[in-house]
């Protein structure tokens, strides 16, 4: 077979330092947009992007060329770096450390991308460490209480 074929949906969950309120609504709606342009630009795509004040959602197509670690880094860094260049989300932004990576079959998709939508309102009613440690659950992710969450 002289052609290659991949499916590589990831949906991808990370919080500010010390999860930290700095990424304002107004933020949002040009933070989101500019993460789909860095995944872009180097080689994968954004099928949407979303969060609140303290936390970042991106659904991802990984490229068969481009690792899972390096998306990841290139996102944070990328746009920490431009959040920190505008001074848009105050001083000396950065994001958390780690991060949660979870595979989305196809099937999966537009429940995803819901999810991504009400973000706002899944807040409204449970913290990041909540619904991080829910999707570690929901995919079935071991982890050390002691260490999962920085």
């Amino acid at each position: 077979m002289s052609h290659s074929y991949s499916s590589n949906r990831i949906h991808l969950i990370f919080s500010t330092k010390n999860r930290e309120k700095r990424i304002s609504e107004e933020l949002q709606t040009k933070l989101w947009p500019y993460m789909a342009g860095i995944a872009r630009n180097h080689g994968f795509e954004t099928i949407k992007g979303g969060g609140v004040e303290d936390d970042a959602h991106t659904l991802l197509i990984l490229s068969p060329t481009v690792p899972l670690s390096k998306a990841i880094q290139t996102i944070k860094a990328c746009s920490s770096k431009w959040l920190n260049e505008t001074g848009s989300a105050g001083a000396s932004f950065n994001w958390q450390e780690g991060y949660g990576a979870f595979s989305v079959s196809a099937s999966q998709t537009e429940e995803v991308i819901r999810y991504i939508d009400n973000q706002a309102s899944h807040h409204a009613k449970r913290s990041y460490e909540v619904e991080f440690l829910e999707l570690l659950k929901k995919y079935s992710v071991q982890y050390d209480p002691k260490y999962v969450l920085g």
